[in-house]
């Protein structure tokens, strides 16, 4: 859980080359957001949840690390196809491809639904399972989003790419 924030939060931004300034509000609520998470989460597993002996052997904490651990490399690899999409000084927009981009538009956010899916299932806590749907939730309206841009801006883009989730939507 502290790699993803880590990743997501300091590692992930300082490798971005160029881009568009994220607004001050959006940041403050992206801050916020996380934070408060943050918080529920370590709660919930440090005063709450209970596992039994064995736990980290049993089924579902191994199927969930699992999930967490693909997803993380799914994220992972699909924000570096992301980011060198361009060459240094190139400008305009590109078709993303490879790695799960082959499959579905959204391929960085397939990753963090199923790193959040993983982490709840290992966890097993309702807030765990909350915050995975809605990043669910959140993430394949974005996801869906962009493949509607893809869909209008390039005749070329492939027509049986799935929005989010490989194979089905």
């Amino acid at each position: 859980f502290f790699f993803v924030v880590c990743y997501r939060a300091l590692i992930f931004p300082l490798m971005i080359r160029e881009g568009k300034p994220t607004p001050f509000f959006t940041f403050v609520l992206a801050l916020l957001f996380c934070v408060f998470n943050g918080y529920l989460q370590g709660r919930s597993l440090t005063t709450y949840a209970t596992y039994p002996p064995g736990w980290l052997a049993d089924s579902r904490f191994i199927t969930g690390f699992l999930g967490w651990l693909i997803g993380m490399a799914i994220n992972i690899h699909s924000d570096h196809i992301l980011r060198n999409l361009r060459k240094p000084g190139e400008t305009g927009y590109k078709i993303p491809r490879g790695g799960m981009f082959e499959y579905v538009s959204g391929a960085n956010f397939f990753g963090e639904i199923l790193e959040w899916f993983g982490f709840a299932l290992a966890c097993c806590t309702i807030e765990s399972f909350a915050f995975a749907l809605c990043t669910l939730f959140i993430l394949s309206s974005r996801a869906r989003q962009h493949h509607k841009w893809y869909l209008e801006k390039f005749e070329d883009y492939p027509k049986d790419r799935k929005i989010v989730i490989p194979f089905l939507y």
